[in-house]
């Protein structure tokens, strides 16, 4: 079975995020949000052979490359969430013209997409559309299974449910791709960062500061928007929160996509508008040039593109810029270029838009796959992930930067027999001596019998109320009589880098997936640095 993957964009810094597949003859790319696509067009670029495009979600970092992939390659199929297909246009606003060249596809229904291969989204709870992908081979000897997660939120947003966990703990994918972005970092709950945000912006409304939000014009904004118009501290309040041209068309666009939000959402949408509303406090107004000359005159809350200039909008009288924190990165506020004045403070804060270490990890730990792929995000912070101890004793864990082909070799499943559960009465009783337990003998006929009862030695631990008994092997009480120390410089396993919980994961070594001993030794040996 032919597995490998390569990321033209691994999602480091400002690059974007864009990946190759390989599943047997299948050629798959996985979102294009390179800001010069180039790399995909020489003559080394493996798209030359690439089947589909799968977009995630209508995030810049994601989508914004995929127009001009089209250009180049209109007959290379793109396809994405239903959702996403109709917000894609928003990253090219800029555009004449920007053709309808994505196909949608629906949720939770496995579509074959070319000959044995097939694909099923789920909601990944980052943004409305945010979809995770899976792609399955059913073709040749081994079909096989990769898991593309995209950007995901376990938690819950104000506009999209988090990502069903309970519904992926079956796919037991053959490998998973997975965004990294806040590494091993852990936050408060969104909740409590929301209200901490509102506080924050409350605090500046109250000493009459104007307060400016630079954020992401697609996803962000509508959030912020939504937690200022529902929000405790600002429903009623005389008060004008201004929003630009670009931020203004994603709600627009929002605004068509009323279905597939929270049931909340649509409720909401049935009593007041969800954005634009002249009548209830606070207002919420598209800023206009005329309007755009009179701020910092009373009170105020503006949002505008990250991409935007700030100096404009703070002419006159008192601002506080609030910028959003990207973990793993230097903050915002040491590039950002505003006019020298005394009426301008600059403070961020952090509204999580993706899962910290404990909604990563859970995530992994449910779907059991034997290779982690782990992109986007800062490297060190992938690094740090990618070392973690309950990670690298249990998967086999690659963080590969741009330009760098990962090979992903598959082991056969294991497959485990048919064993009937039987529970066994049995007595027992306490001595001087110790506690002596007697089992029936019915229990020796068990297939189990032989290996728990190999040595005669069993081990015993409180598991809640119960008593739990394992067998003792014949390697474990070798390991367990072995008392030598094993010298840090000699070329045994336990000195290896490859050496994890007692297993070799050294793809070229003839040991490799199997238990093996401190002290054995092997051809293919590598010292830890």
């Amino acid at each position: 079975m032919d597995l490998e993957c390569l990321p033209y964009g691994a999602g480091h810094e400002d690059e974007g995020i864009c990946v190759w597949l390989r599943m047997g003859p299948h050629r798959i790319l996985l979102d294009c949000g390179l800001r010069d696509i180039s790399v995909l067009l020489g003559e080394q670029s493996r798209l030359r052979v690439a089947d589909l495009v799968l977009c995630s979600n209508a995030n810049a970092d994601r989508a914004r490359g995929l127009l001009y992939l089209h250009r180049a390659a209109p007959s290379l199929p793109i396809f994405a969430s239903e959702v996403t297909a109709q917000l894609l246009p928003l990253n090219w606003l800029d555009e004449t013209e920007v053709p309808a060249f994505c196909q949608g596809l629906p949720w939770r229904s496995p579509v074959e997409l070319q000959e044995d291969l097939w694909v099923e989204l789920f909601p990944a709870g980052h943004l409305p559309g945010g979809s995770l992908l899976r792609l399955t081979y059913s073709g040749g000897d081994y079909p096989c299974t990769v898991v593309y997660t995209g950007d995901f939120l376990l938690s819950n947003s104000r506009l999209v449910d988090g990502l069903p966990l309970e519904e992926l703990r079956a796919l037991a994918p053959d490998v998973l791709i997975v965004e990294g972005s806040y590494g091993t970092a852990r936050y408060p709950r969104r909740r409590t960062q929301e209200n901490q945000l509102a506080e924050r912006i409350e605090r500046s409304i109250a000493t009459r500061e104007s307060v400016l939000l630079p954020v992401s014009p697609l996803g962000l904004a509508q959030e912020l928007l939504m937690l200022l118009r529902s929000h405790h501290h600002f429903t009623g309040r005389d008060l004008d929160i201004w929003v630009d041209d670009t931020i203004a068309a994603g709600c627009d666009a929002y605004l068509q996509l009323l279905p597939h939000f929270l049931t909340a959402v649509q409720n909401f949408a049935r009593h007041q508008p969800l954005f634009w509303d002249d009548r209830i406090r606070p207002r919420m107004r598209r800023l206009t040039p005329e309007a755009r000359s009179s701020l910092g005159k009373t009170p105020a809350i503006v949002l505008i593109s990250a991409e935007s200039e700030v100096s404009p909008y703070c002419q006159r009288g008192s601002w506080m810029i609030l910028l959003q924190q990207q973990p793993g990165y230097p903050s915002a506020e040491d590039n950002l270029e505003v006019a020298s004045s005394a009426s301008i403070k600059i403070e961020t804060y952090l509204l999580s838009e993706h899962c910290d270490v404990a909604g990563t990890t859970q995530l992994i730990h449910n779907l059991r796959p034997q290779h982690v792929a782990i992109v986007r995000g800062s490297p060190a912070y992938l690094a740090d992930l990618s070392n973690l101890e309950e990670l690298r004793n249990r998967y086999q864990l690659h963080c590969p930067a741009s330009g760098t082909l990962v090979e992903l070799p598959l082991r056969e499943k294991f497959v485990p027999s048919e064993l009937t559960e039987t529970q066994y009465e049995g007595e027992i009783s306490e001595h001087e001596w110790g506690v002596a337990a007697i089992l029936p003998a019915a229990i020796a006929a068990d297939a189990r019998w032989q290996q728990f009862a190999d040595t005669g030695v069993i081990e015993t631990r409180w598991q809640g109320d119960e008593l739990v008994l394992r067998g003792i092997s014949q390697r474990e009480l070798l390991e367990r009589g072995r008392d030598r120390p094993i010298p840090a410089e000699a070329p045994f396993c336990a000195n290896c880098t490859h050496y994890r919980a007692g297993q070799c994961w050294n793809q070229a070594s003839p040991l490799w997936g199997f238990k093996v001993a401190p002290d054995g030794s092997c051809p293919v040996f590598e010292g830890r640095d």
